[in-house]
């Protein structure tokens, strides 16, 4: 999978120096471009996992950006009207995710979403405690996050 990406990032490189321009959009229709030859030529092998994983990385990062916007104009529209909509709470919440790398990514990726904090992990690794600006159903809670944030991130590192 390294040798695709580097091989992708090289063809991307070369027409980026062709346009003569070092612009994103260049850089963008580049990458593009070069995935999709590499697509096309590539072996049938486990190579292909790499075809799988850049989108599913861009909609998770479309899908992280789009969360954390949420996140951010909950907490300042609460910040700036006068009355407090907050029900502050404690989840334990159990984990999937069974490596430490994937549970730094995770416990990372929800403390740096407002209203989220990361309380402790247990020992086992098979629970983490998590503070919650607006709780309303902790099993509402543990299901969105669940089916969107961890499972979007392991079906990128598994």
């Amino acid at each position: 999978m390294i040798k695709q990406f580097l091989l992708n990032i090289m063809l991307t490189l070369i027409w980026v120096m062709l346009t003569g321009e070092l612009v994103v959009v260049n850089f963008a229709f580049g990458f593009i471009l070069s995935y999709m030859i590499l697509w096309i030529v590539g072996e049938e092998d486990d190579s292909k996992r790499y075809f799988t994983r850049v989108p599913a990385i861009i909609s998770f990062i479309f899908f992280f950006i789009y969360e954390m916007l949420k996140a951010n104009l909950h907490v300042a529209y609460d910040v700036i009207t006068p009355r407090f909509f907050m029900k502050p709470g404690i989840v334990k919440y159990p984990l999937d995710a069974r490596t430490n790398l994937e549970i730094t990514f995770f416990t990372n990726l929800i403390s740096l979403t407002p209203g989220t904090l990361i309380l402790d992990v247990s020992d086992d690794k098979k629970v983490v405690y998590i503070h919650v600006m607006y709780l309303e159903d902790k099993d509402a809670f543990i299901q969105q996050i669940k089916g969107g944030l961890e499972k979007r991130l392991l079906d990128i590192l598994r």
